[in-house]
Parts: structure tokens; C-alpha cells; sequence
């Protein structure tokens, strides 16, 4: 089982955060909506259930479109998005500080 990133251990595995995550570990990729639920290993309808809150805030945005599919990317540009960056920022920092500790003890 793949460890759960630092995103999804504060805030908890809701679809709408395990879709976010996703878009953040291949942010400057882009995605169809069924890649997105493959993605973040959800249902589709937990995607659809979600989908219009992430148009909503524009946390993502459609980055081109081949007949009926549209691809999606993280807006990261948005606001939101951008203090959800910094959060995620901020954990790695922190776990990274962590590490430093544990290993201070151990090499003492």
C-alpha cells in the first residue's frame, strides 16, 4: 500500500482532498475527468459529487479539449490553490524538520 502523502494524513482521505492531492503530485499535467478519479483513487461519482466545487473555486481549470473531452489541470493561479500549496509547503518543512531531530538522537 502506497503511504498516504502529508496533504491526505491532515486532512483525511475525502474524496474532494484525495482529488486535490492528485492534482498537486502532477501539477503541469493534465488529465480527463476519468483519469483524475483513476488518479486519486476514487469513484467517478465521488468525482462528479465534487467536480463542481473544484469549478466553483477554480482550483482547476480546462487546459485544452479533443471533441467531447475536456483535460483539466490544477489552477495554480487560484488563490485557494495557491494557500493549498503553501500548506503542503509547510508539512514537507515540517516533517523534513522532524527527520532532522530523529536523526540528531539517533547520531548522539
Amino acid at each position: 500500500m502506497e503511504e498516504k502523502s502529508l496533504l491526505l494524513q491532515l486532512t483525511g482521505e475525502m474524496p474532494l482532498f484525495k482529488i486535490v492531492d492528485f492534482l498537486i503530485e502532477n501539477k503541469g499535467m493534465d488529465f480527463s475527468k476519468k483519469d483524475i478519479a483513476e488518479g486519486a483513487e476514487i469513484s467517478r461519482a465521488s468525482l462528479f459529487n465534487y467536480w463542481n466545487e473544484l469549478e466553483t473555486y477554480e482550483i482547476i481549470k480546462t487546459t485544452r479539449q479533443f471533441g467531447k473531452t475536456k483535460l483539466y489541470t490544477l489552477n495554480s493561479k487560484n488563490i485557494i490553490t495557491k494557500r493549498i500549496l503553501e500548506l503542503e509547503k509547510a508539512l514537507i518543512s515540517k516533517a523534513l524538520e522532524k527527520e532532522q531531530k530523529k536523526e540528531l538522537v539517533i547520531s548522539s
